[in-house]
């Protein structure tokens, strides 16, 4: 999951897609990370208001830290997936050529707002950071599905 900094959408996305993945039975399975376009808040936890919405949701993002995306990531995940247009467009720049089969947006995976863009919840209120975890539930489940056939295609 990427996003700008790595500190609000993309662990949040990190955070519910690592539960979905454990209550699924896949935790040995699936590998889950997160990662920024940017350097701009390496080795932060992620934001406090992300932390405090996820967790009323039963979601723990207190382990995670900020990184940026790093060359090897479009190797290592088989899938890539952006939050926004312009997490995309750094991602299409930097992924290599025969690697960008494995990048996708995000919503692309939701059953509702399909194709939609992640609204960056920073500089907002509580509301954007409940819309965030809608969207990012939906898109959890349908990437888990989407995983599960992948893995029993195997």
């Amino acid at each position: 999951m990427v996003c700008t900094g790595n500190i609000c959408r993309s662990p949040t996305a990190d955070g519910v897609m690592r539960h979905v993945v454990e209550q699924a039975g896949l935790a040995g399975r699936v590998e889950v990370d997160s990662a920024g376009t940017s350097s701009y808040h390496v080795g932060e936890e992620p934001d406090t208001r992300a932390q405090q919405h996820a967790r009323k949701r039963g979601y723990d993002l207190s382990p995670l830290r900020a990184r940026q995306v790093r060359r090897d990531d479009f190797t290592r995940f088989d899938l890539i997936l952006a939050m926004d247009g312009s997490h995309m467009d750094v991602l299409r720049q930097r992924c290599p050529a025969d690697e960008q089969h494995r990048l996708f947006m995000f919503m692309d995976f939701a059953s509702q707002r399909r194709g939609a863009e992640v609204p960056d919840p920073y500089y907002g209120g509580a509301a954007g950071f409940e819309e965030v975890l809608d969207m990012v539930e939906d898109a959890c489940a349908g990437l888990l599905a989407h995983v599960d056939t992948a893995l029993k295609s195997r």
